[in-house]
């Protein structure tokens, strides 16, 4: 028997149907909870702003528009309550927070162990020179993939302005990690 659709699910727990919504929950949070981390820079507050927009996607599930798909719309709220988090604190990401990736041990090596670990911090570091908005607009195309549009769309500006915040903060980044070229 095939999965239910989110749209379906989307319609029955907004009739109350917890089971239908904690599905919901099983199937979207773990991109919910990476883009909130990217964008927040610390796992506990990503944990804390994803389980916000759960408590308040439960609440707001009657007004959800069935034409719309439901993981855009938790985007929305994710990435909205991420960009209310970054605009009260400018944030500081620390390093030990953010999961390295580890080469297989037969590429492992001091030098290139330090070096991805000066990648990682620069790369940190020039993340925090984009401002929240930016950094929610590149984060959500490089490393979630959206189009233009769903970009626009999760975070209510223009298919303009979201390309204008992309090629600014690509353009920053690209200055910023010039030494690792």
């Amino acid at each position: 028997m095939p999965e239910p659709s989110d749209k379906l699910l989307a319609v029955r727990a907004g009739e109350g149907d917890e089971a239908a919504f904690e599905l919901l929950v099983r199937r979207h949070s773990g991109q919910l909870l990476s883009l909130a981390t990217r964008l927040l820079g610390s796992r506990a507050d990503a944990e804390d702003a994803v389980q916000d927009a759960f408590v308040s996607a439960w609440r707001r599930l009657p007004e959800f528009r069935a034409d719309a798909a439901f993981s855009t719309w938790m985007y929305r709220i994710v990435t909205n309550r991420c960009l209310n988090l970054l605009r009260a604190r400018r944030p500081t990401q620390d390093l030990s927070t953010v999961p390295e990736l580890s080469a297989p041990e037969h590429a492992a090596s001091p030098v290139r162990a330090a070096e991805s670990t000066e990648v990682v911090r620069a790369l940190s570091d020039a993340l925090d020179g984009l401002t929240p908005e930016q950094r929610a607009c590149w984060v959500l195309r490089e490393l979630h993939g959206l189009s233009y549009e769903e970009i626009a769309d999760v975070t209510h500006i223009s298919q303009q302005a979201v390309r204008g915040r992309i090629f600014r903060a690509r353009r920053y980044l690209t200055e910023a990690m010039g030494a690792w070229r």
